[in-house]
């Protein structure tokens, strides 16, 4: 997944990064752009971008910073990943109220899981290797007088008041916790800056206010020039949120949200959004991603832009072969593959996407047709039959009163069906409780 190669050092090369940046519209906001641009453009720089562990992994809204790092090492940069041991602990504030704070046990396993996700995606080798780090390593050590003492004094109330989130949370009731969280990440860069070198920090959008909290408190603190950048927030067309489906969130874990699922993600993905995702998630070149907006404006229906998406990222994130167990599903469930390919960890995520039934014994296929819920009564299935427009895995039925041989089941428990040409579902024959 990584590309470890020696990287160029000469000045148009690290400066590189931040016209393509531009270009895919990562660059939603900036300290100064001018010194921005020659910060990189002197030499390499030691970066850092932070993750809290406000849950077991990190999910595709989170993707976009994975990658902006990803792409600022190949161009020479230096990564530093901070997941963070402390302020996941506390929780940034948002507007939709309170959060519930986990115990220390639950955080630290959870940071390490997301190094752990984070890993893949960046080289620990080499001159511009990255290093993970963990804000508790600081945090932990201060007493609550050298917290207020050396941190909050430089934070004016007011100043810290006029944060948007903070703001709405204001009538509703904010803890000094939560309002407390933009000085624990300000005192990060600050650390990072004093212990690496750290000299420059991006987040989302999002995160503007904390970001340019930090730039001003190493200032305030007599060290630096440091800078900061944001990505701007991912959004749909549709008015939906970005990363959500009605399963939930679409987690980097293949425990939590299956390599088929995510797939499957970006090939659904709105005509009107992918060529954006392009930008901001492909690694492809400026061409190639040209000529997938060029085909998805004259033949969208071909989703040639979406699946190529989906097959990088899918790759990227779960590795070759899992992309090509989707690929297949993909294209299997539909009668373009053999369903027999597929391994069995796939077809099952695959069907349970479309609706996964479990039985313990098997009916007629005019029966199976109705509990997967392909139609809504028995006379519509023997008519679906009838008019050949019933399949069991991917074999036209036209026997009304068919049933499916032991033999048939996938993996010796599945069988995938469909009705038409697009709509399937899937059934999983199960053991029968013992007495």
């Amino acid at each position: 997944m990584t590309d470890s190669s020696p990287p160029s050092t000469s000045s148009a090369d690290w400066e590189s990064p931040l016209a393509d940046l531009r270009w895919r519209g990562l660059l939603f906001d900036s300290t100064d752009p001018a010194e921005l641009r020659e910060h990189l453009g002197s030499g390499p720089v030691i970066f850092y971008v932070g993750f809290d562990p406000t849950a077991p992994s990190l999910h595709i809204g989170n993707l976009l910073q994975v990658l902006t790092a990803r792409r600022l090492q190949l161009a020479g940069h230096r990564p530093l990943l901070l997941v963070g041991g402390a302020t996941g602990l506390i929780g940034d504030p948002n507007e939709r109220g309170e959060r519930t704070l986990n115990s220390p046990e639950v955080v630290a396993s959870w940071v390490e899981r997301i190094r752990e996700q984070l890993s893949p995606f960046v080289s620990y080798e080499g001159g511009n290797a990255a290093r993970p780090v963990n804000n508790l390593d600081w945090t932990g050590e201060m007493s609550v007088a050298e917290f207020l003492r050396d941190v909050g004094k430089h934070f004016p109330v007011n100043r810290m008041l006029a944060r948007e989130v903070v703001k709405a949370r204001l009538e509703s009731g904010i803890s000094y916790t939560e309002f407390s969280y933009q000085l624990l990440q300000a005192n990060d860069f600050f650390e990072l800056h004093r212990r690496y070198g750290c000299t420059l920090q991006f987040g989302g959008s999002d995160q503007w206010g904390n970001i340019t909290a930090g730039v001003d408190y190493v200032r305030r603190r007599g060290a630096g020039p440091v800078h900061a950048f944001v990505t701007p927030l991912v959004t749909k067309a549709d008015g939906t949120k970005f990363g959500k489906t009605e399963g939930g969130a679409i987690w980097l874990d293949p425990t939590m949200t299956s390599p088929y699922a995510f797939y499957q993600f970006w090939v659904n993905a709105d005509d009107r959004d992918v060529a954006q995702y392009l930008r901001y998630f492909s690694f492809r070149s400026r061409e190639e991603i040209e000529e997938l907006e060029k085909a998805t404006a004259e033949r969208p229906a071909a989703r040639i832009a979406q699946r190529a998406l989906a097959e990088e990222l899918t790759a990227l994130v779960h590795g070759a072969e899992e992309a090509r167990q989707a690929v297949a599903a993909s294209q299997a469930l539909f009668g373009r593959g053999a369903l027999d390919d597929l391994a069995p960890e796939t077809l099952r995520a695959a069907l349970a996407e479309a609706g996964l039934v479990r039985l313990e014994t098997l009916p007629p296929v005019a029966g199976l047709l109705r509990e997967t819920g392909l139609v809504g009564s028995l006379n519509e299935a023997r008519r679906a039959i009838t008019e050949g427009g019933a399949y069991v895995n991917n074999e036209r039925v036209t026997d009304v009163e068919a049933t499916v041989p032991a033999e048939a089941l996938l993996h010796g428990r599945f069988l995938v069906l469909r009705r038409g040409k697009r709509t399937f579902a899937g059934v999983e024959l199960v053991a029968a409780p013992t007495v």
